[in-house]
């Protein structure tokens, strides 16, 4: 993909992002991985119908502007440590979807009781300890819990996923909220059944194979 291309990707994500309602207002962002190792993000504080392709903040993984002159997202810390610590992630989303937030503000992690989020996230949706949003302290605890998951939830705050797009993150994110409504009806039934251990191991072994193919713009597999 061309580093247009990559950002195209980010407004469109971004836009379908807002119009499925995962986000209200300006919160929540969006990046991507370009071919040249550059990050293009959302800007900081812009309505989501706003935002195009060359209004985006570029940056290197210093999180020095490079191109544009766009103040990048308030969380471009923990946007850039996924990017770091993981060299087949392409693309970043961060949105605050309400089933997934009810999760978060309880502090309870998303039950994997259906086999596509153990195929699209590896398993249970794990809760990062809180931080205040935009702090270094955030971006380092969030990507801890991303090594074998495509999606954490934030404390008290929200959703953020990972994939080898923007695209493919903004699905991801799609599975985790429809998983948190299922789960969250299922308690109201009278609690979640969990699936046999040997579909969660077999399921996650085609995870590990999924994210194993990765391919970030311009990368090679990992």
């Amino acid at each position: 993909m061309t580093n247009r291309s990559v950002g195209q990707a980010v407004v469109d994500t971004a836009m379908e992002m807002y119009e499925t309602g995962l986000v209200v207002g300006t919160a929540g962002n969006v990046s991507g991985r370009r071919a040249d190792g550059s990050i293009a993000m959302t800007p900081s504080s812009v309505p989501y119908p706003d935002i195009t392709v060359d209004g985006l903040a570029v940056v290197d993984l210093a999180g020095e502007v490079v191109e544009g002159s766009a103040s990048p997202t308030s969380e471009k810390a923990m946007h850039l440590r996924c990017y770091e610590r993981f060299a087949e992630v392409g693309g970043v989303v961060h949105c605050h979807p309400a089933h997934a937030s009810m999760f978060a503000v309880a502090r309870r992690p998303i039950p994997a009781c259906i086999e596509e989020v153990i195929v699209y996230i590896g398993g249970d949706i794990p809760v990062a300890d809180y931080a205040t949003t935009g702090s270094e302290e955030l971006a380092d605890e969030v990507v801890c819990h991303l090594g074998a998951r495509s999606a954490v939830l934030m404390a008290n705050h929200g959703l953020l996923c990972v994939g080898k797009s923007p695209e493919d993150a903004l699905h991801t994110a799609a599975v985790v909220e429809h998983t948190a409504r299922i789960a969250a009806g299922a308690e109201q039934l009278g609690g979640v059944v969990p699936l046999p251990e040997d579909i969660i191991e077999n399921f996650t072994n085609i995870y590990a194979i999924i994210r194993g193919m990765w391919t970030p713009p311009g990368g090679e597999t990992t």
